[in-house]
């Protein structure tokens, strides 16, 4: 027998998430039956869409969604031999059994010297968002303007770079100078503060004054409406996140931008990665294609120990990481 720590949502959120909305508790594990693996938990993720999925995929009592990194402790499953290590969906537990159906094998083709950790980032998750958004919504064109905002974060860094790749100019925004210094580090052609420029839509006009073919929302509210209105004619949004809205005890209103999306003719799609989970495996290896030639840089907060999950959850939502926030165990 096995115990696991989980962290429990005792509460739902109710504006910003404190301490008192989760609980540490032990769990007993069995052994696991003929097809099943015991997975221990070596890396965890904290990320924005946690704090939203939370009122529509959890019931007050269950563990904390999330993903994390495991190691195959036990095995009775010939895929998992022990030793191995997943992505797996277990959510905030060191320990857990399961029968292997949702487990994600670290690819054979993992790049020699690069932390499995990134199997939660920049090879992981927030990468696929960044592939997804940028290829299929926005159909990203070699030439091309993009913005990006919460450009230091997990997803929007790593959007940023894929852009240079393809040989697009990209302007990011972050919360913080040092943010700004690690965007540039990155190769972004223009990264500003937006929490100390004078002027956001006089910055965005200067960063590039023939406006912005493509648009890479992570952030909704106010701050986006001044963005759209930089936008060329035909300009295409994909909407990731809303990150400035998530915490909010009362729902933001206007400005609103139906005026602006006619008259420019926009086009505004929301997207979610797993819509194309059946191109994972490709999209991954290129992911990595890209790490290992050096193209594709990353950044981790990290935060250790499993004691500190709901700490580095807050964290993350204040914007306290630059690039992927992660728990080493």
């Amino acid at each position: 027998m096995v115990q696991a720590k989980v962290w429990i949502l005792t509460k739902y959120f109710d504006g910003f998430p404190k301490d008192s909305n989760f609980e540490l508790k032990i769990e007993e594990l069995p052994d696991p039956k003929d097809g099943e693996v015991l997975l221990e938990a070596v890396f965890l993720s904290v990320d924005p869409y946690m704090r939203p999925y939370s009122k529509f995929h959890m019931q007050e009592g269950d563990v904390m969604i999330g993903t994390q990194v495991a190691k195959v402790i036990q095995s009775k499953n010939p895929a998992f031999p022990e030793g191995s290590h997943v992505v797996s969906h277990s959510g905030w537990r060191t320990h857990s059994v399961c029968d292997g159906k949702d487990l994600i094998p670290i690819m054979s083709e993992w790049p020699e010297g690069v932390p499995l950790s990134l199997a939660l980032g920049v090879i992981g998750m927030p990468g696929l968002t960044a592939v997804y958004g940028l290829e299929e919504v926005l159909q990203l064109q070699k030439g091309e303007t993009l913005l990006v905002n919460a450009a230091a974060g997990a997803v929007g860094s790593v959007v940023g770079q894929i852009a240079k790749i393809k040989g697009c100019k990209v302007v990011g925004s972050a919360g913080t100078d040092a943010k700004v210094a690690f965007l540039k580090e990155l190769g972004f052609d223009v990264a500003f503060n937006y929490k100390t420029v004078s002027s956001l839509e006089e910055e965005l006009k200067k960063a590039a004054p023939d406006g912005y073919d493509c648009f890479f929302e992570n952030v909704g509210g106010p701050s986006s409406m001044v963005a759209l209105q930089q936008m060329k004619n035909f300009g295409r949004i994909a909407v990731c996140g809303a990150i400035s809205t998530y915490n909010d005890g009362v729902p933001q209103t206007g400005p609103f931008p139906h005026l602006t999306m006619i008259l420019k003719q926009l086009k505004m799609e929301g997207f979610i990665q797993s819509r194309w989970d059946h191109k994972n495996p490709e999209t991954l290896k290129r992911l990595a294609a890209w790490v290992k030639e050096g193209k594709l840089k990353s950044r981790e907060h990290v935060t250790k120990g499993f004691e500190n999950m709901p700490a580095a959850f807050m964290g993350m939502l204040k914007g306290e990481n630059t690039g992927k926030a992660i728990i080493a165990v």
